[in-house]
């Protein structure tokens, strides 16, 4: 079973002021992962244009100052559900065209969070479409949290991904992007970034900039940090350019495109 993660950034033009999806390149995408006869697929995609710029508007996450406060988040929470909810629409649409059995399920309606990470999630409705050969199509979106300063959270779809990981043990995970993996730099800033092959652990970290929060759900640094605990449990990943033609299809046949997120095997001695 492989977890397939698409980011906001591919599917929606992610700086459009009203939520607004990339169809050309979910065109693409959806059918290309027809393409690749791959047997067993969880899919996860972010919310892009469809879900940030709400959050960052109603503050979903932050402490609530007062009475007045909570209600604006509320309302901005049911907002952000409804739009995450018409963009996975959207995405299911397009996988079906291409003959993949999708089918939707709405994260806040069976995980909650505290603090802002997941404190449950109940996953067997996910191992009954998977064992009936459906592709269940999550994503990011607005949940519940314990915390009581807090009270609701937004849970990225990269956070899914590693829940999911964690407890379903699947082969692979594929996470596209709209870069060609990991960089030593912001490639989209400086011309002289290198691509890292492999990341192996938080140490790698330090010298990559951008590592830490870049936007409501942990930007690129947030991504890493998520699949490297991944790979601490033995589950290999790899960050690939979903904008890219045939890469999500060639990456779901076994080949290895890049930056592979994986512990580094220990030498035997003698």
């Amino acid at each position: 079973m492989i977890i397939l993660k698409l980011g906001g950034s591919v599917i929606t033009k992610k700086e459009a002021t009203e939520p607004t999806a990339d169809y050309e390149n979910l065109d693409r995408i959806a059918k290309e992962i027809g393409e690749s006869s791959c047997q067993k697929l969880i899919i996860i995609h972010g919310a892009g244009s469809y879900g940030h710029p709400f959050a960052k508007k109603y503050g979903i996450g932050d402490t609530s100052e007062n009475r007045e406060d909570l209600q604006r988040k509320k309302r901005g929470f049911c907002i952000i559900q409804d739009s995450v909810k018409t963009l996975n629409r959207i995405v299911c649409e397009h996988l079906r065209k291409y003959g993949i059995l999708a089918v939707s399920l709405q994260p806040s309606s069976f995980i909650i969070t505290r603090n802002t990470r997941i404190y449950y999630g109940n996953l067997n409705l996910i191992k009954k479409y998977l064992y009936l050969r459906f592709v269940p199509v999550l994503y990011g979106d607005v949940v519940l949290d314990l915390e009581e300063s807090i009270k609701m959270a937004v849970l990225s779809g990269d956070q899914i991904t590693r829940y999911l990981g964690e407890h379903l043990k699947p082969e692979k995970v594929i996470l596209g992007s709209d870069v060609n993996g990991i960089y030593t730099k912001n490639p989209k800033k400086y011309p002289d970034a290198q691509l890292i092959d492999h990341v192996s652990s938080l140490d790698d970290l330090e010298f990559i900039e951008g590592a830490t929060t870049a936007d409501v759900t942990g930007g690129m640094g947030g991504k890493l940090l998520e699949l490297i605990k991944l790979a601490d449990l033995g589950i290999e990943s790899e960050i690939l350019n979903a904008a890219k033609p045939d890469l999500i299809k060639r990456a779901l046949q076994g080949e290895r495109i890049g930056t592979v997120i994986k512990v580094k095997e220990k030498k035997i001695k003698g």
